[in-house]
């Protein structure tokens, strides 16, 4: 499975979402990375790593919690029942609520790749849809907009079905230039603003550029770094359920 960063360049750290740590934890990146300006960030990447299954005919009627991300959500280098959406679903089920966890992490995957298998990842009795995508985006250098844009369309579309969405912001690397890196942070919160929901400012804060809690590239969180992030997303997640509930 690929990791995060591109097949060249395998380390780094990252730190809170005002970016003082972020070039801990990215600066490796300027190394494997060729610099870009701001007006041509990079070249076009290479395609999703992985097509969208296909669709599910007997989806269940339990509740769903929807994880839609790239290899930070599909938990890369951990076994499948310590990546963060796996511990939250197991602490819900400790407090007696029954949700069925789907994990739409898919590594390598940019915004775009998110948009394009959102319908099947949407299957089923959705309530909530935690959407941390753009990490790769930002790695690579695509166009602020283009992020802007595909995250915008699956925020619709989960609110046009009445889902909550929980957004979790991202990070780009230093290397290409503050003007991004900047405009990059801007659009989670821009967008977070704009159609009122849910906002976990930096998806790895308190996390990201502790070598306790990161495996070995320096990007992928370990099992304790997982169950930190877990944490948050209860925090952010158990109200959701609750408003569902009374509906």
């Amino acid at each position: 499975m690929p990791s995060l960063l591109p097949p060249r360049c395998r380390a780094g750290a990252v730190s809170r979402c005002v970016g003082t740590g972020l070039a801990l934890l990215l600066s490796a990146t300027v190394a494997c990375s060729k610099p870009a300006s701001d007006a041509a960030p990079a070249a076009a990447p290479a395609a999703d790593t992985a097509p969208p299954p296909p669709p599910n005919a007997t989806v269940s009627n339990t509740p769903r919690i929807v994880f839609l991300g790239d290899s930070l959500t599909a938990g890369l280098g951990v076994a499948a029942s310590e990546a963060y959406p796996a511990v939250v679903g197991e602490r819900l089920k400790q407090e007696g609520r029954d949700f069925e966890i789907v994990n739409a992490g898919v590594s390598g995957d940019t915004s775009a790749g998110g948009l394009r298998r959102l319908d099947w990842s949407l299957q089923g009795n959705v309530h909530v849809l935690v959407i941390a995508l753009g990490g790769n985006d930002g790695l690579r250098g695509l166009p602020v907009e283009e992020l802007r844009r595909n995250l915008a369309a699956i925020i619709e579309r989960a609110q046009r079905r009445g889902i909550h969405v929980v957004l979790a912001g991202m990070e780009a690397p230093p290397n290409f230039g503050d003007s991004y890196t900047r405009r990059f942070r801007e659009v989670y919160a821009d967008l977070a603003r704009t159609y009122n929901v849910s906002f976990i400012p930096f998806f790895l804060a308190d996390v990201a550029g502790r070598p306790a809690l990161n495996q070995a590239d320096g990007i992928h969180p370990t099992m304790e770094g997982q169950r930190l992030i877990a944490d948050r997303m209860l925090k952010i997640i158990t109200p959701l359920l609750d408003e569902s509930a009374t509906r």
